[in-house]
């Protein structure tokens, strides 16, 4: 490979790892300000964490179309109309007068988000076959990784100094970054355009083909109860962070750091995993995590343990069990749709937030000042991928050879 070559490849992933990162930024950046937002606008918990949930169930499902608008019209112009949009929106929050005009910024920001991740996951499709393709992924997570652990300290000391504006400006900033960056860098991908790919009978026909694979939601599924498990500490974690063990906002990003670099080293690990377990083996070993510290959290909170330990150790264990799972589970679940990968991106994506929108919904709703709603989320969310993974997936002797071949090349 050329010099020019690489560098190429390396600006590709940089920008790639931007696209994802849009979205735990557009989540993390204001997490220490919920609390702000709740005083300041007079609202409730649910209310405020509307802004949240809203956010995921604006992304889950404009999914549906920004998938296939990238298979008929390309990765990149859907790519750059969704930075350009993310601008304008945060724009919005930045001058919002009222909750309910936050709220709205928060769905066009989601819809912004949706445009460069599906184009990330499908450009990734585009690219590499599965094996090659997950580990492409998992290194772009793990560079994402970061995001997770700076983002809510940043966020915490710009709401400790600023107050919860800065943390939009500071988006509106950095969307405009990304939105440069491709325009100069961000080539096509997509070599199969199809022109009837937003044809309603097409489309339906597309999602009903990739709705009926059992590939398809065997990956899919265990990836949502994850990621559910996920958006249960983060639309919850500063109200248990900050108000029920005191800590301040400008700590807060400090102690959510300490849970999120699990996910980092989940995705870490599971680059150097997949050539020994596969795509099955992962995503069942991640499963396994998730099910014990959910089951383990539940428990502590159950029998009244409250400390902050009880809280953080299983959580850390959950989140590192996504940072396992997600890689193979999105590589796996499009894999086998080349001409309708954003389609099938879309459909997961779909799926996954808007189950985890309702689970973070329902954690908020029974918020009742201890972290009993939280721990029993996380455990059924952690139930439901083990189920999953156990009990739909099963291993595939193509992708069992392609293993045993990235191990002996190893």
């Amino acid at each position: 490979m050329s010099r020019a070559s690489t560098d190429a490849s390396a600006a590709l992933l940089f920008l790639l790892t931007g696209f994802l990162s849009l979205q735990p930024l557009s989540t993390d950046l204001y997490l220490a300000s919920l609390p702000a937002l709740r005083e300041h606008f007079a609202g409730s918990v649910s209310s405020v964490q509307l802004t949240l949930s809203a956010f995921l169930a604006g992304f889950a499902l404009s999914q549906l179309i920004a998938g296939p608008l990238s298979d008929r019209f390309g990765r990149r112009p859907v790519a750059i109309g969704g930075c350009v949009l993310y601008v304008g929106a945060s724009l919005a929050g930045v001058v919002a007068p009222s909750l309910a005009v936050l709220i709205g910024a928060r769905v066009l920001q989601a819809i912004a988000v949706c445009c460069t991740v599906v184009c990330a996951r499908a450009i990734v499709r585009d690219l590499y076959e599965a094996e090659a393709g997950a580990r492409v992924l998992a290194r772009a997570l793990t560079w994402m990784g970061i995001v997770p652990i700076a983002g809510p300290v940043a966020g915490g000391l710009l709401q400790a100094g600023l107050g919860w504006r800065a943390n939009f400006a500071v988006l509106t900033l950095l969307g405009a970054i990304l939105l440069a960056a491709a325009l100069r860098t961000l080539p096509e991908t997509n070599r199969h355009l199809d022109a009837s790919a937003t044809d309603l009978r097409t489309l339906a026909r597309n999602y009903a083909r990739i709705a009926a694979s059992r590939r398809f939601w065997s990956y899919a599924l265990p990836v949502t109860g994850s990621y559910s498990a996920l958006f249960c500490f983060i639309s919850a974690a500063s109200f248990v962070l900050i108000e029920i063990f005191g800590i301040p906002p400008q700590r807060f990003g400090f102690a959510y750091a300490l849970v999120t670099v699990g996910y980092l080293l989940g995705t870490m690990t599971v680059r150097s995993m997949l050539g020994r377990l596969g795509l099955v083996g992962s995503v069942r070993a991640g499963a396994t995590v998730a099910l014990a510290s959910g089951a383990v959290m539940a428990a502590l909170a159950l029998a009244g343990v409250r400390t902050l330990a009880a809280v953080m150790v299983p959580m850390f264990l959950a989140v590192t069990a996504h940072g396992f799972i997600q890689p193979a589970c999105q590589i796996g679940a499009i894999d086998p749709f080349p001409r309708q990968a954003g389609a099938a991106a879309a459909l997961m994506g779909f799926t996954m937030l808007a189950v985890a929108a309702a689970a973070g919904w329902a954690v908020g709703a029974m918020h009742d000042g201890s972290t009993r709603p939280l721990a029993l989320g996380v455990a059924v969310c952690g139930a439901f991928c083990a189920l999953s993974a156990w009990g739909l997936l099963r291993r595939d002797p193509r992708t069992a050879v392609e293993a045993a071949s990235a191990q002996g090349h190893r």
